[in-house]
């Protein structure tokens, strides 16, 4: 066992690798442990953290006892680089937590909100002054995971409103009902 770990198929496809995948691997435990410290959960972010540390040192160990190798440090370097796309990749797909939506349209608002109530969002609207005359404003608090769908059903009643998201860490859970979107409601 021991020849093969000095040959050169070990050294120079494997042994790098490995490093590579450890890498990937570490990083999206740390994007996601980053993410479930932003959404105050304070079990999972260690476990996460834990499993980012001992990864990262198995890796690092590798590179230690290679220091003359300089792919080595490109397949390391890669392995990061890697390993933040797929982290954000893996958050963009759990879309966890509830974000606001704010709108700000220049049109009556009257029949968007109308559907986006009978869907189920919970919506406050509100008269308002901008720049340029008379606006409505619309806020919505969401789950993340509706947020494409609800933009979608901004644009067709009004493409040309202007919105902004962001992030909420914690929501009173009474105004998060199930949405019931009837799709055949829908305007066009």
């Amino acid at each position: 066992m021991e020849a093969f770990f000095g040959t050169g198929t070990f050294k120079w496809v494997i042994l790098p690798l490995l490093i590579f995948t450890a890498r990937i691997f570490d990083v999206s435990f740390g994007t996601m442990r980053i993410v479930f410290i932003s959404r105050g959960k304070k079990f999972l972010a260690p476990v996460f953290g834990f499993f980012e540390v001992l990864i990262w040192l198995i890796a690092i160990s590798q590179i230690m006892k290679n220091l003359t190798n300089v792919f080595y440090y490109l397949v390391y370097a890669g392995g990061y680089a890697t390993g933040n796309f797929v982290g954000l990749f893996i958050e963009e797909k759990l879309a966890m937590g509830v974000q606001v939506l704010r709108v700000i349209t220049n049109q009556d608002a009257t029949e968007l909100v109308e559907f986006l109530r009978s869907a189920g969002y919970g919506v406050t609207s509100i008269d308002g002054q901008g720049i340029s005359g008379k606006v409505n404003l619309i806020f919505m608090i969401l789950r993340r995971s509706a947020l494409p769908r609800t933009i979608e059903i901004i644009q067709q009643y009004n493409p040309n409103a202007f919105y902004s998201v962001e992030d909420v860490r914690t929501v009173s859970k009474e105004i998060l009902r199930p949405l019931k979107l009837n799709l055949a409601k829908d305007k066009k």
